[in-house]
């Protein structure tokens, strides 16, 4: 299993991190999806190698820039 965290600093309501969580889980192989709004992050787990890229353009194409941690 692949583990990715990502930074979205940008976030400020539950709202975000339902367009966030909703985007990750999107994405084929995502397993489980876990989204902090107080840290401002989101951890990822995967079965199957993800492209870190494919993430963060997943939850910036939701509107909310994202980098990889």
């Amino acid at each position: 299993m692949a583990t990715y965290k990502l930074s979205i600093p940008t976030m400020k309501c539950a709202g975000c991190v339902s367009a966030v969580e909703g985007a990750l889980t999107a994405i084929n192989n995502v397993s489980k999806v876990v989204v902090d709004l107080e840290s401002k992050q989101a951890t990822v787990e995967s079965g199957a190698d993800l492209d870190i890229v494919t993430l963060i353009a997943a939850v910036t194409d939701s509107g909310f820039p994202a980098t990889a941690l």
